[in-house]
């Protein structure tokens, strides 16, 4: 058994100058800002107590965009607002629940490839996360 069967797979920050692309990548280009927004308002949502805006990462995974997690704190209580799920969990799995649920509610609303591609890979990178039981929790 290699080291990289044995240590969860991470996802890196997207470098400035690469982050024009990665909404359009990860929404696609007629719903970049519908997606982002989208994360933003359900973050709004999940964790009213902790999130107040500001400046956040955006994560891709072997080169494809992943999601973006919130870069104004390390820590955010998530309340049961939506799913009923209630604990504290790291900045980057609230912005990884954050964007699975936008993928979700926006699958609803547009038919698009992406959306449910995105959703997929997310989701399985996911369940290798430090927090996948949380994450799973928040979601379900």
């Amino acid at each position: 058994m290699s080291i990289s069967e044995l240590t969860p797979q991470t996802a890196s920050i997207v470098s400035d100058d690469r982050r024009l692309e990665f909404l359009p990548t990860l929404f696609g280009r007629s719903l970049r800002i519908i997606g982002e927004n989208a994360v933003y308002s359900l973050m709004e949502q999940l964790s009213p107590l902790d999130y107040r805006g500001g400046f956040w990462n955006f994560y891709e995974h072997e080169g494809k965009p992943l999601f973006l997690a919130p870069r104004t704190k390390t820590r955010f209580r998530i309340t049961g607002e939506i799913t009923g799920f209630v604990g504290e969990v790291s900045a980057e799995a609230a912005g990884i629940i954050a964007t699975l649920f936008a993928f979700s509610h926006l699958s609803f609303q547009y038919q698009s490839a992406q959306l449910s591609e995105g959703y997929a890979r997310l989701y399985a990178y996911s369940a290798d996360h430090t927090e996948a039981a949380e994450i799973f929790q928040a979601i379900d």
